[in-house]
């Protein structure tokens, strides 16, 4: 294996990581939104057939609902930091000792003194980049965004719809091959399993700890369900009687 293969799968890896956080998020909203569709349709004792159509007509709309939400969300995040580096560089450029004098109480607030301060004042402002830096940094809190908004929203694209599709998974198997299965608790148990492996996902992302990240996001999934069953269960009764 050459140097040039292990660094594209370097880069590779990397890119994958960077977007993980779109991964994780979109799968969660994506298996918690279907799995709680197929349990109201459970609940409301639907036919496979129609349980199918209505998993896959929300894992569609709603997969692509969130994309260009997180799309427009991150492109959004890029202007506005675009707009306000346009507005320090003209500031920096036409009034160049108010601009001065901020940069001077930033540094000032953060503890330096005398000549140490001047030094840092007078090297932060003979670069015109670097000073327009430190005031999106240190006086607006922004920071810029490297993510690409096309791949944050193809992101949570893929994974909403591949996490997505797995409380769908045994209804659509059991729809070809009939069998005598309990298709919900086979469905509950994979489901299950994907809010395990997501969950566990989401402490790296999160950096907290595995057994919580995976407790807390196999509990809202569950409770989603029950809350889907019940409410369907109930309006099954309600307008069936």
């Amino acid at each position: 294996m050459n140097e040039a293969h292990i660094h594209k799968q370097s880069s590779y890896f990397q890119n994958l990581q960077e977007y993980l956080r779109e991964f994780v998020y979109g799968g969660i909203d994506g298996a918690v939104t279907t799995f709680a569709v197929v349990a109201g349709g459970f609940g409301a004792d639907l036919n496979t057939g129609i349980i199918i159509i209505l998993g896959f007509a929300n894992l569609l709309a709603d997969g692509f609902s969130m994309s260009v939400g997180a799309y427009l969300s991150a492109k959004s995040e890029k202007e506005k930091y675009k707009k306000h580096e346009s507005i320090e560089y003209w500031e920096v450029e036409n009034t160049p000792e108010i601009e001065r004098d901020e940069i001077k109480a930033i540094y000032k607030a953060k503890g330096f003194q005398g000549d140490l301060l001047e030094k840092a004042v007078n090297q932060i402002t003979s670069d015109k980049d670097l000073w327009v830096a430190e005031m999106m940094k240190d006086e607006l809190n922004l920071m810029m965004e490297t993510k690409s908004p096309f791949k944050v929203g193809l992101a949570t694209l893929a994974s909403f719809l591949i996490v997505g599709f797995i409380p769908l998974l045994v209804y659509l198997w059991t729809y070809f091959y009939p069998s005598e299965s309990n298709i919900f608790l086979w469905t509950s148990i994979l489901t299950t399993f994907a809010f395990v492996v997501i969950g566990a996902l989401k402490s790296i992302v999160n950096q907290t700890s595995a057994t919580k990240s995976i407790g807390e996001t196999v509990g809202l999934g569950l409770l989603a369900a029950l809350v889907a069953y019940y409410v369907g269960d109930i309006l099954e009764n309600f307008f069936t009687t």
